[in-house]
């Protein structure tokens, strides 16, 4: 008996001691606090409002269900694709940020019982009362955003119903179109449409919705199933009390308040875009010894294009052309790591960041003095103009006590420091990286400092299926691991040199026989362009020259403007202004080649007039007279007495305007014409031996110089001497 009382005493213990964990257990989780992700600006599920708090639908619908389940939230407003990102990585518990559920992402999240449906509707302003249904439509003009369901309704629809389609970056310039008349319907998410209406937009819906997707709350597959449950079961209830509907009463006004939208496939408006990019900015864009460009920048937009479907045609043509091209509509869009600066937002639109940046700083490898900031005091600093890094050493330059030194060129930086005319240096770090790789004799002494973001950009206001489509292929490649292999095999890996190359270019013989055809290309460019532009420029000089020693005033008064007026101006500005200011301005496109041949026919005619205008007061005024006695015309007197005497006097005149043309091909550089000193820079920027190749180049200019001004020689003679 007293055995039995014992184990029922026994027993009774285990079952509180039981009883005490469980509840404690459950105490615990119904006190645990779950970090959810969401993004920033989808109104009205979630944005920030006036006093920068983030609300919304998603927002108060999770309060609440939390509030019904017991279980606290730290909300934290990153991003669509930060939320993705870091609820895969498992540094967030889950995300609520429109997600729409499919099949794809069900491979990678759990998903709650969805808690909205999607759906489109159109949408008309307050005063028009001549639309009521799609048949309505017929000969009038709709608008869409970019890459949305209504964009694809609309599109799949408008033979159907006889319309226009315009198609809009965002919904407020949507908006203002539709109110200036330039729009006469537009479509967009019914909850988009309702909560502008509540914002006071003149907006009327006049048609049902058209379903579309479900839009769910998402965790990584696997974990916190606990989670799912309670979102499901409080949503439950909160529709069964009244309260999802008052929530969504609350930012959206529609007579029906349970539909929206989702993002489908962006159609190309172009068979092929036209993409500028940068040339000598290793490792996003840079030529491989046989000739072919390769780098981040260039198999990340190859992939995105294959991905959306679009085509492209990449221009090397450099970063200040390709921005120049970019405001003139010669090109549809850039891609040269190009920063996302307010600036620039201006006037450009920029795609999401595929890239974020960030600036370290390197020393000789035999440094051993220099391996923090502070070492930096009486030293020589340098950057290159224009970058985050000039910025950051000009800002820090008093408070570590070194001097600054700015150069134009990442090869000039590194002679620099390995002459010993800096001590250390400052660039992006991939870039520095890369430097390290090719064998550049630097090393990292400092961690990065965050920088900026890179961007894909188009001309404000144009082309904005092309960065949707951008924005929408780099979200798939991020998601599919894709991009990380891209940045790996530029940045992360220990790959070789260049896959491209086949002998050490660290020689004379290395550079040349990787690098021949490159050269021998340049070449072949600024030979033709010498020739081409010389023999128009001959024309040009010969009739303004003429006209300049005319007796017809108004010739010569025309012959002087113009000659003043192109020597007066600067050959790149020139340069520019015809391959840049004039198809602004006329509204038609002029090639790198031709703008080239232009600048220097132009250029070099008004300098030829010049020297026949001098050729020709050499003669002696007394060959005029005598020709004028005998009875020869002014015409006769010119075609046969003075212009051959005249001639042989300009010729070496004549030959040193040709060599000056040869030589000012390399200002062409500036509007991304590969000639001889640019084939060289993109060597550079590949291999970074700049002393040699710019030997090379100074070589090879030297041999044809002389060899053109010796042969130019001998006709001179030949010339004199059957004159």
């Amino acid at each position: 008996m007293k055995n039995k009382s014992i184990y029922l005493a026994l027993l009774g213990a285990l079952i509180v001691f039981t009883t005490a964990f469980v509840g404690g257990s459950q105490a615990e989780a119904a006190d645990k606090k779950y970090t959810i992700g969401t993004d920033l600006t989808f109104a009205p599920f979630e944005f920030k409002d006036s006093s920068n708090k983030t609300v919304g639908i998603d927002i108060d619908l999770l309060n609440a269900i939390a509030k019904d389940q017991n279980f606290d939230v730290d909300i934290k407003s990153i991003g669509f694709d930060s939320a993705i990102q870091q609820v895969q990585a498992g540094q967030i518990d889950g995300m609520i940020a429109g997600m729409t559920i499919t099949d794809e992402r069900k491979k990678s999240f759990d998903f709650s019982d969805p808690y909205f449906d999607s759906g489109i509707v159109m949408a008309i302003s307050g005063e028009n009362k001549e639309i009521k249904e799609y048949k309505d439509l017929k000969g009038k003009t709709v608008g869409a955003k970019v890459g949305t369901e209504s964009a694809t309704f609309i599109e799949k629809n408008k033979e159907k119903y006889g319309y226009n389609v315009k198609l809009l970056d965002t919904a407020d310039t949507m908006y203002d179109m539709l109110y200036s008349g330039n729009l006469d319907a537009i479509f967009d998410d019914y909850p988009v449409i309702g909560y502008a209406i509540t914002q006071g937009k003149d907006l009327k819906m006049v048609t049902d919705y058209e379903r579309g997707g479900q839009y769910g709350f998402a965790v990584k597959k696997g974990t916190n199933p606990e989670l799912i449950k309670k979102f499901n079961a409080g949503l439950k209830k909160l529709k069964a009390n009244g309260t999802y509907d008052k929530i969504l009463a609350k930012y959206i006004k529609s007579e029906t308040t349970t539909k929206n939208t989702t993002e489908t496939s962006i159609k190309p408006v172009k068979d092929e875009y036209v993409i500028g990019t940068d040339i000598t900015f290793a490792p996003f864009e840079f030529s491989a010894t046989n000739g072919e460009y390769q780098g981040i920048d260039i198999e990340l937009l190859n992939a995105i294009a294959k991905n959306q479907g679009f085509t492209v045609k990449i221009q090397p043509i450099g970063f200040d052309t390709a921005v120049q091209q970019v405001q003139a509509n010669q090109i549809d869009g850039m891609i040269a790591g190009m920063t996302i600066t307010d600036e620039r937002k201006k006037s450009f639109d920029f795609s999401s960041p595929y890239f974020d940046s960030g600036i370290v700083m390197a020393v000789a490898k035999k440094n051993k003095e220099i391996s923090t900031y502070k070492d930096l005091k009486g030293k020589t600093v340098g950057a290159k103009v224009g970058t985050e890094s000039a910025d950051f050493i000009q800002k820090n330059k008093d408070k570590y006590g070194y001097k600054v030194k700015l150069v134009d060129t990442t090869d000039t930086m590194y002679q620099m420091i390995a002459s010993g005319n800096m001590d250390a240096i400052f660039d992006d770090y991939p870039v520095i990286g890369y430097a390290v790789k090719q064998g550049q004799p630097l090393k990292m002494v400092t961690e990065k400092e965050k920088g900026g973001s890179y961007g894909f950009a188009v001309k404000k206001g144009t082309n904005p299926e092309l960065i949707a489509m951008f924005n929408q292929g780099l979200k798939e490649l991020k998601a599919n691991g894709d991009y990380d292999k891209i940045l790996n095999k530029y940045i992360d890996s220990a790959k070789k040199k260049d896959t491209a190359a086949t002998v050490d270019e660290s020689t004379f013989g290395g550079l040349l026989k990787n690098n021949y055809p490159s050269l021998l290309s340049g070449l072949g460019k600024t030979l033709s362009l010498t020739f081409i532009s010389f023999a128009i420029a001959v024309v040009i000089g010969v009739l303004f020259g003429l006209m300049n020693v005319s007796n017809i005033k108004l010739l010569r008064f025309i012959a002087t403007v113009y000659i003043d007026i192109i020597r007066g101006i600067p050959l790149l500005v020139l340069a520019m202004f015809i391959f840049i200011g004039i198809p602004n301005l006329a509204g038609f496109k002029i090639n790198e080649m031709t703008a080239g041949i232009i600048t220097l026919s132009l250029n070099a005619g008004a300098y030829i007039a010049e020297i026949v205008r001098g050729g020709i007061k050499a003669v002696p005024v007394g060959q005029t007279e005598a020709a004028r006695s005998l009875g020869l015309s002014y015409g006769k007197t010119m075609q046969k007495i003075i212009l051959p005497q005249a001639f042989k006097i300009m010729i070496p005149s004549f030959i040193n305007q040709f060599v000056i043309s040869l030589k000012d091909t390399t200002i062409l550089s500036a509007i991304g014409l590969v000639e001889l000193l640019q084939s060289g820079k993109i060597i550079i920027a590949r291999n970074l031996q700049s002393f040699k190749v710019y030997l090379i180049i100074s070589i090879i200019y030297i041999v044809v110089i002389t060899t053109l001004t010796k042969l130019s020689g001998v006709i001179e003679r030949r010339i004199s001497k059957n004159g």
